[in-house]
Formats: C-alpha cells, sequence, structure tokens
C-alpha cells in the first residue's frame, strides 16, 4: 500500500451513502487511497445503490455492508469521513490512529418513498452530490499533499 492515505466512510448502515462515496473515491483517487467504508449499525447493501452506481460505472456488486468494529484501532485511518447525521452522533468519538475526522451530510436516499423510479431518481441525486464533494475533497488535497509541495519546491 506504500504511500497510500487510509480513508473510512462512515454511515449509519453502510448500505447507501458511504458505500456511494467509497466507490467515487476509489474510482476517482483509488490510486492514492486504500479506500473503506463501514456502518455504525450495518444493514445490508441496498440494491438501488449498486444500481445508480452501476450506471455510472462502478461495480458495487460484490461490495458488502461492514461494522466500523472492524476497523476501528486495527487499521490506521489517516481520514474518517462521516456521511450521514445519525452516524455523527453515534460513531466513537475517540478512534484511536484517526488522523482527520470529517462530516459531510447527505440525505438518506434508503428513506424515500413513492414508485421506483422516483426512489431511483433520489439515488440518482444522491449519487451526483456525492460525486462533487468527493471531487472537491480530491482537488483540496492535492493541494496539499507532499507531491504537490515537492513540486512547488516545498518540503511535504
Amino acid at each position: 500500500m506504500g504511500d497510500k492515505q487510509n480513508v473510512l466512510f462512515v454511515c449509519s448502515h453502510n448500505s447507501a451513502r458511504s458505500q456511494m462515496a467509497h466507490g467515487w473515491l476509489d474510482r476517482l483517487a483509488g490510486d492514492r487511497f486504500e479506500v473503506a467504508s463501514a456502518g455504525v449499525e450495518p444493514g445490508v447493501l441496498n440494491p438501488l445503490t449498486v444500481r445508480v452506481m452501476g450506471e455510472v460505472g462502478i461495480d458495487l456488486s460484490t461490495h458488502m455492508a461492514r461494522d466500523i468494529k472492524e476497523y476501528l484501532g486495527r487499521w490506521k485511518v489517516d481520514f474518517l469521513i462521516i456521511v450521514c447525521d445519525k452516524a455523527s452522533q453515534t460513531c466513537p468519538r475517540i478512534w484511536p490512529g484517526v488522523g482527520e475526522r470529517l462530516e459531510w451530510s447527505f440525505d438518506d436516499p434508503s428513506a424515500a418513498q413513492g414508485s421506483e423510479e422516483q426512489r431511483l431518481e433520489v439515488f440518482r441525486r444522491v449519487r451526483d452530490e456525492i460525486r462533487e464533494t468527493v471531487e472537491q475533497w480530491i482537488e483540496s488535497r492535492a493541494d496539499s499533499s507532499p507531491q504537490a509541495a515537492s513540486k512547488r519546491g516545498e518540503r511535504p
């Protein structure tokens, strides 16, 4: 894994938002980050999550919901990124080895009501919002990465 920084996305059930964020970061900057996702109270990966991510060429079909306990104290987490309000309140405040804790709040697409098409539209909107946030975060990290500092003639 070498120079990669570890990123753990967390939400309540690890069924939608954290899985989407995991997929986007892995796709957009997997060469720079080791990515995982987990839930405070893991459930089952929502099939609509798999479907809308598949629409943009990201295959989550082999993903499964994981518990944060699999990572707590067992994996050095450079960035703990919580993507829902409920997980923000219940995620452990003290986490050995966490470098930075970030909170990005997104609507829960799993709570969407209506026809399948109406629910898919909510999943797509949240998917696209997460992509935009992940892209902005990657861009902000590029400015402060050791490689960027080196290019500017600064010490990392």
